[in-house]
């Protein structure tokens, strides 16, 4: 039976404003696959990243070059040769994945492999601004057990400080997104320490990351830009302690719960994390973490208004998500 795609282009507007070390977003825009074939639907959603070089038009381009193969009933397997990792790939592969849930009547989390799924408690952000104004946002958060965040380089150990003082009591993830100067690491790290930071994620810039090996790393220190998939691994060995999966970076699910597996293996603690996205984005991310150290698929929360219908969120604890959305 053929397959027909269909592509949208979504808008979904953020509670307040979304601020981190690269600027400020007032919504979340996402691109959206729809694999129907007969009666069964499969939906994936996936949000493009300048930092990648991603925008919504060179999303749906590449879709759009890839239409004729899913429309001929291309599996997830052909779908990586046909794309690289990034975000087209991954709306792509998680609307394969919910079709072929939806098709053989096995939930996806079955057809990973995991006998159930269980409610997990994730992550809440912090958006970057002055130390008063994350005082004042992690006071108003601070009854939710995990905190990650957003910092900017500058003036960073008054923000450390002042979460802390805000939410003395909540886990804290700390998040540059590399804007760390290599000189102020070892303080800022040193800062971390006394607050009780329990990871801090992608300090440096990718790329110029070589100092990492070279510290002692008071608090453990998890890869995000410097890593999208299986290809990228070995370079962070003896530089980082964790790695942060998105399924926006790695193209989808597939290759996410692969690169889970290895960098498991390779003795890496798993971050399971998003973009700011809709509930449709972060179900599919919520069986890569199930098995993950950390969590933070918050996106829905960071939202003005999410998708119907989406995921159950009780404070901070995510439910998994039920079949009319995905899987």
């Amino acid at each position: 039976m053929a397959v027909e795609m269909t592509i949208a282009v979504e808008r979904f507007p953020i509670a307040g404003r979304f601020v981190i070390s690269r600027g400020a977003k007032t919504e979340a825009v996402a691109v959206t696959v729809a694999l129907r074939e007969g009666e069964a639907i499969g939906r994936g959603e996936c949000v493009p990243y300048a930092r990648y070089g991603e925008s919504v038009e060179s999303v749906v381009a590449a879709l759009e070059g890839a239409r004729r193969a899913l429309e001929a009933g291309a599996g997830r397997a052909e779908l990586a040769r046909l794309l690289p990792a990034g975000a087209a790939r991954n709306a792509a592969d998680c609307a394969l994945w919910d079709l072929e849930a939806k098709r053989s009547g096995v939930r996806a989390f079955g057809r990973a492999g995991l006998e159930t799924m269980r409610p997990l408690v994730t992550a809440y952000t912090i958006s970057v601004g002055a130390p008063a104004e994350m005082r004042e946002a992690a006071a108003r958060a601070a009854e939710r057990p995990l905190l990650k965040v957003k910092l900017a380089g500058a003036g960073d150990i008054e923000r450390i400080a002042a979460v802390r003082d805000g939410a003395p009591r909540a886990r804290l993830i700390v998040d540059a997104n590399e804007a760390w100067p290599e000189a102020d690491l070892e303080k800022n790290l040193e800062a971390c320490a006394r607050a009780g930071v329990q990871l801090v994620e992608q300090p440096l810039p990718a790329g110029a990351d070589a100092a990492l090996a070279r510290i002692a790393r008071r608090v453990p220190v998890c890869a995000d830009e410097s890593l999208h998939d299986r290809a990228g691994l070995a370079a962070l060995v003896g530089r980082y302690d964790a790695v942060n999966i998105k399924l926006d970076k790695t193209g989808g699910l597939t290759e996410a719960l692969a690169l889970a597996a290895e960098a498991r293996r390779m003795g890496f603690a798993i971050m399971a994390g998003c973009m700011v996205g809709s509930s449709l984005a972060m179900a599919p991310a919520l069986i890569l973490a199930q098995q993950a150290d950390f969590v933070d698929l918050d996106g829905p929360l960071l939202l003005a208004k999410d998708r119907e219908p989406g995921l159950r969120y009780d404070g901070s604890v995510v439910s998994p998500p039920e079949p009319a959305l995905w899987g």
